[in-house]
């Protein structure tokens, strides 16, 4: 195995059009319960080093995260926050003020719109009007396709800095991560284990069995050679630590052409297959 292709402790961040940085690997929280379940995961993801949460508006578990923060004691600074605006409210600065106050913290690291509701563009303003007033240092957007990306990109002061998309070997969703990356936006991937359903796929298996690792330390490290920030969630403390193992191996060309096949999307442009929104 080439020892170049390990990513170093220097290359486990990403660095953002708008100058910031963020975590290769992140904590997502999406479908975690509110309480005790979410403040442990996050938690746990923390005490494991992770350093880069991801919530939603829409998640209902803000607080959670934000206790987990207090209750971890890594300093503020150290750990990226994610929150998302959820486009069935009318104003991404005001609700951005809100995740701040149940989040218990002073900005965000990176703010997002989770969904174009009613189209590409509407929001936009707002969210550049949240990172103006100091709530958000970076913005972005989520489930978007490259038509949609265009579209903010023509209205926008400033384009998105990131995209965040269901994206695994399975959702290789190639056209539209070489259309963010063309555009100078930065892809990251959720669902990147299919919510569990991706993890007993005989081709993922079969090279995780190889390699001595988990399938879905495979199905992460394959996000980050395919040069995306990516997010998995679980709330089992082994698992939250196993998934964060994976910048002291590499998949080689022969194992990420295989996961490469595993997709079934057409290599599309768009974000998702249906809308769920």
């Amino acid at each position: 195995m080439p020892e170049e292709n390990v990513i170093s402790e220097e290359q486990q961040r990403h660095k953002l059009s708008d100058g910031h940085t963020i975590p290769t690997l992140g904590f997502g929280v999406w479908q975690v319960a509110d309480g005790p379940e979410c403040v442990n995961a996050v938690r746990w993801a923390l005490e494991s080093g992770y350093r880069h949460i991801d919530t939603a508006q829409a998640y209902g578990n803000e607080r959670s995260v934000g206790q987990a923060l207090r209750e971890s004691g890594v300093p503020r600074d150290q750990v990226f926050i994610t929150t998302k605006f959820n486009p069935g409210r009318k104003d991404p600065a005001a609700e951005a003020e809100q995740s701040l106050e149940r989040l218990g913290v002073d900005h965000l690291d990176l703010y997002i719109i989770h969904w174009p509701r009613k189209n590409a563009t509407w929001a936009w303003p707002g969210m550049e009007t949240a990172r103006e007033r100091g709530y958000a240092r970076s913005i972005g957007v989520s489930n978007y396709s490259i038509k949609e990306l265009d579209e903010v990109i023509a209205t926008a002061s400033s384009a998105p800095v990131i995209n965040q998309v269901q994206f695994s070997p399975f959702e290789y969703r190639r056209a539209l991560l070489e259309g963010c990356e063309a555009r100078g936006v930065a892809v990251e991937a959720y669902s990147p284990l299919g919510t569990g359903r991706h993890l007993a796929d005989r081709t993922v298996t079969e090279i995780a069995d190889r390699l001595g690792r988990t399938t879905a330390q495979v199905l992460v490290r394959w996000c980050i050679q395919r040069q995306t920030i990516v997010l998995p969630k679980s709330t089992h403390r082994e698992r939250i630590e196993a998934n964060a193992a994976v910048f002291d191996f590499a998949l080689s060309d022969e194992d990420m052409a295989k996961l490469d096949a595993l997709d079934d999307t057409g290599g599309t442009a768009e974000a998702r297959g249906r809308k769920w929104w």
